[in-house]
């Protein structure tokens, strides 16, 4: 699914190395909310970037992938600003 504003796109993904190459050609690391950790899994994913945002522990892609699957989400990315800046926004979504 794509959804187009502009000159930049929005596109929604769940291929892992899709993700995973999107989060790092920004800096970016796998994390998951401290306070909705269960049992030492991961809870609520999200994306950290420098610097690190303290509510969030940063994860490896192992757990961040298992936790990904688990809870049937799809990752929508845009890849470019408008004024064709990288961008980084991003967010997890019910596909």
């Amino acid at each position: 699914m794509t959804s187009r504003t502009q000159n930049s796109e929005a596109q929604q993904t769940t291929d892992h190395d899709i993700i995973r190459k999107w989060t790092e050609e920004r800096g970016g690391k796998p994390a998951t909310v401290k306070a909705t950790e269960e049992d030492g899994h991961a809870g609520i994913l999200r994306i950290d970037f420098d610097p690190p945002d303290e509510g969030l522990e940063r994860i490896d892609w192992e757990e961040f992938f298992t936790k990904f699957d688990e809870s049937d989400i799809a990752f929508l990315h845009q890849e470019r600003t408008t004024d064709g800046k990288l961008s980084r926004f991003h967010k997890f979504v019910r596909p």
